[in-house]
């Protein structure tokens, strides 16, 4: 397993075994991470993959049995599409089976799949969203990776220029509105259900869980320079960390890592991101 971490900032999450995360608790590791659509009901899909560890004898040794600990969370995409459709324990079973140490799948994939951004305006103003990774790796070697769900009520900034990229879009301009200045100035409309985005930092440095957690707390930063506005009570924003090595590292070091490959992981959920539904994406807009 592996040692973990984890901090909500949204208002609105959905989760599973996260409280095992926090210092303090009995269970030190977990056996995997669990990201899914379908609201509290996508919850259920994460049996799939107890099954498939059970089956190979993973988990925490309790008695006779051992338990596999699996953390997870999910985002509200029900809005998108059949809204009766979201995962199920077989797709979660089957996606271990894939699982490989290759490239990650990146846009309207998995958990991606109905994602979207800038909600304000409601769906029919909404742009998509979906999975995006980013690495770095120090000078020493340690790797520190990402994992994005975005899945924002907010607009997504591009921190380097300054720039909204994605978002809600004005349908007499087909401009942004940039939702932050909008609801500044008191405006509201449309249905503000169907929002979070989701985080996994790994890293090969090793961490306790005070670090993991505290890991976790920082990279939020990378959400508030990206999503605007983040951690809304409308959002379950959630970062995960996970600690799969033993090597040394500075944690500050790590910390700035962090914060930057999740922004960059946010970026890449937008641009590699299709178009579904009538849902336009980044690509369509360039």
């Amino acid at each position: 397993g592996a040692v973990a971490g984890m901090d909500i900032r949204g208002a609105a999450p959905g989760t599973r075994e996260t409280a095992l995360l926090a210092p303090g608790r009995l269970v030190e590791r977990i056996h995997a991470l669990y990201l899914g659509g379908g609201s509290a009901f996508g919850l259920e899909a994460a049996g799939g993959i107890m099954s498939f560890l059970a089956e190979r004898g993973i988990g925490f040794p309790a008695g006779q049995v051992r338990v596999p600990i699996v953390p997870g969370a999910i985002l509200f995409d029900l809005g998108v599409g059949d809204g009766k459709a979201y995962p199920t324990p077989a797709m979660a079973y089957a996606a271990c089976e894939a699982a490989s140490d290759g490239p990650v799948a990146e846009g309207s994939v998995g958990a991606g799949v109905g994602a979207t951004v800038g909600k304000i305006l409601g769906h029919a103003q909404a742009m998509k969203g979906g999975v995006g990774t980013a690495a770095a790796v120090t000078d020493d070697g340690v790797t520190v990776g990402a994992l994005a769900v975005v899945n924002a009520f907010g607009d997504v900034l591009d921190p380097e220029t300054g720039e909204l990229i994605a978002g809600a879009i004005n349908p007499l301009t087909g401009s942004f509105i940039d939702t932050a200045q909008y609801m500044a100035r008191g405006l509201r409309r449309g249905n503000y259900l169907g929002n979070t985005t989701l985080v996994v930092v790994a890293t090969d440095a090793r961490l306790d869980k005070v670090g993991a957690n505290r890991l976790a707390e920082i990279s939020h930063n990378a959400l508030a320079r990206v999503l605007r506005p983040a951690h809304t009570q409308f959002d379950g924003d959630i970062v995960f960390t996970v600690s799969t090595g033993e090597k040394e590292a500075d944690f500050n070091v790590l910390s700035i890592l962090s914060v930057d490959v999740v922004s960059r992981a946010i970026l890449r959920g937008v641009t590699q991101a299709t178009s579904l539904g009538g849902i336009p994406a980044w690509r369509d807009r360039k």
